[in-house]
Parts: structure tokens; sequence; C-alpha cells
């Protein structure tokens, strides 16, 4: 019987491995603009994972997903922002603040100065062409793969957040974990990467460490057994004032099916809403 020239899924993995050793670029693999978090994520997140990323109330999940978002336009890779927790323009807002670094308080009472108004309409002019498209979050997981199918292109979704999924503001934990099962099934069956954020209802902010743990997602603990990565934001300041602590932040790495945990150093700009990575500054 003669030997099949049909290339093995293996073996097609094979030449994919030694593409990438060669410096070919990774077709699954989506950079979320930051380098820390890049090599902690092996290269950012892939395409059919499911990435959650936490954080107390206040602590910037927003801000840095939405720079996630913006540096992956930026880098050419179409992403797509739903909003349950702000109205579209207060996304749009938050981009110009980011980008032009503009006080978010000037931005909303027009009081800018000469200079950042210059230097927000430089940045809407830079954003114009490659701002991540903007949505209001449907109230269901199926209306949301009906959207992202309706408007395709995207390879990287964010949604902002797990509990705007639910029944309002008394949903029930099954629905949530429903909602991060769907999200999941949703992100292989598209191929794409999907960041979901959601807020910490089981956080004991009297407890001495207050660095957010995998149980604190809550949600039938949904987050910890379906999502690809876990992610969440913890600022010192939020709790222990103090100039030597201001702006300083971890990202904490709770979960990571395809490498190791941990966490990076990023600093918080909180009058623009923008983080940066250390290894920028």
């Amino acid at each position: 019987m003669p030997r099949s020239t049909d290339i093995s899924p293996l073996s097609q993995l094979l030449r994919r491995i030694d593409a990438r050793s060669d410096g070919a670029p990774t077709n699954d693999t989506i950079s979320t603009g930051f380098p820390s978090i890049d090599q902690l994520l092996g290269g950012g997140f892939r395409t059919g994972d499911l990435a959650v990323l936490g954080g107390d109330v206040g602590s910037g999940k927003s801000a840095l997903a939405l720079a996630v978002a913006m540096r992956a336009m930026l880098s050419g890779v179409p992403a797509a922002y739903y909003t349950g927790e702000m109205s579209v323009e207060r996304v749009l807002e938050r981009m110009l603040a980011l980008e032009g670094r503009a006080r978010i308080d000037d931005l909303r009472r027009g009081t800018l100065d000469e200079g950042t108004r210059a230097s927000a309409g430089a940045a809407a002019l830079r954003l114009r062409d490659v701002s991540p498209m903007v949505e209001r979050l449907p109230a269901t997981v199926e209306q949301l793969g009906e959207s992202i199918a309706a408007r395709g292109g995207a390879r990287l979704v964010v949604i902002d957040g797990l509990q705007s999924l639910g029944a309002g503001r008394l949903a029930q934990d099954e629905e949530l974990a429903a909602a991060v099962r769907a999200l999941k099934a949703a992100a292989l069956q598209s191929e794409l990467a999907l960041l979901l954020l959601a807020h910490l209802p089981n956080l004991d902010r009297s407890r001495p460490d207050r660095r957010p743990t995998l149980d604190d997602f809550g949600a039938l603990h949904a987050p910890k057994q379906h999502a690809d990565v876990v992610l969440a934001l913890y600022r010192e300041e939020m709790y222990q004032g103090g100039l030597s602590v201001e702006g300083a932040t971890e990202l904490l790495a709770l979960k990571n099916r395809s490498g190791p945990t941990g966490y990076v150093d990023l600093y918080f700009y909180k009058h623009w809403m923008r983080f940066e990575d250390l290894l920028e500054r």
C-alpha cells in the first residue's frame, strides 16, 4: 500500500513551531502591547482562549483592557470593545485621555489648556482609522455572538464586563457561570481571543493580603475552571496611601493554562486612565 502524502496535524504543528523559531510571526497569538505581560503569557493572548481580568472596584480594569485593544489595533490586529459599564461616548473619552495624555476631568469639563488640546487633537487623528470598534454590550451571550459575527473581522474582543451579562444587579451565580462557559465555547468556535472583565464579589478587603485570588471571582468558580488565563489587578494605594506606592500596580497571572503564573509591575497614571509597562519607562 503506498504511503499517504497527506501531512498529519502533528507534522503541520511541528512545521509551525520550526517557523516560529526562525522568526516567523505567530498567527494564533495576539500581543497585549505591554512587553512584560507578553513575556509572562508567552507572547500574548491566543486565539481560541478566554482570558478573564479582575480587580477591585476602581482598580483600572477597563483602562487596562481598553489600552490592550488600542495597542492591538495600532499593531494591525482588529479589535472590538463591548461596554456594559459605560456609554460608548465615555469609552471614546477615555481613549482620548489615554492616547492624548489629557486629564479625564479636563476632557469632561472642556477645560483643556492649549497644549493639552493640541495633544488631544493629535490623538484623535492618530486613532481615527485605528481605534477599536466600540459597541454597547448586548444583554445576553447569544446576542453578543450575533453582534460579533455580524460585524466580523475582529480577532481580539474585550467584554466589559461579566456582571453586565446577568439579569441586572441581582444576577445569580448560575447565570454568570453559564455565561463564562458560553464565552469560552464562542472563543473556540470563532477562533477569537476574548478578554472578559469581572468584578470580585468574594474579595475580603479586611484580610491582611488584599491581592486577588482565583476564589474571589465567584460565579461558582467558573472563571477559575473554564478560563485559559485569569489576570487580576492589585494597586496598593487603594488600601494604603503614601507617595511610595502611588501608581504602583501588580498584574497577577493567577492562572495560565499555557505557561507560568506570576506577576508583572505596571504603573498607573490615574488622571490619564493610562497604564504603562515599567519596561517602557
